[in-house]
């Protein structure tokens, strides 16, 4: 079974959003995606904003808001794939790179999708 989720750390979806800011920022830290600053600034803030609204959500008060900061983070995870391609059109990323994020960030869009279908079966059980 599952283990306790105590807080938002303990959540996996929050933890793999982390570690795709983490890629995210070593691949915008290199090439002409360094020199780019707003394109560079716009793909961070999209990135952060995922685990960010996962956090966020979680700590509100109820199960409505919680879900609804999910939408949020799930709405910045097709911002990030939409800025990816960017990325790749103008040549500042190669097309391997740019498929691995896009697939990490499609699996963890799909993730979250689950783990808010999960939450409104939950309540529905409750209700």
């Amino acid at each position: 079974m599952h283990s306790q989720i105590r807080s938002f750390e303990d959540l996996v979806v929050w933890q793999k959003a982390i570690a795709f800011v983490k890629q995210v920022y070593l691949i915008t830290d290199e090439g002409e995606l360094k020199r780019d600053f707003g394109l560079k600034d716009q793909l961070r803030r999209a990135a952060v904003s995922i685990p960010t609204n996962i956090a966020e959500g979680f700590e509100r008060s109820s199960r409505k808001e919680y879900l609804l900061f999910l939408n949020i983070a799930k709405g910045s995870s097709g911002e990030v794939r939409s800025l990816l391609r960017v990325a790749l059109e103008v040549g500042y990323m190669e097309e391997p790179i740019y498929e691995s994020l896009r697939q990490d960030v499609a699996k963890l869009s799909a993730y979250m999708f689950n783990h808010m279908k999960a939450i409104r079966n939950s309540a529905a059980r409750t209700t």
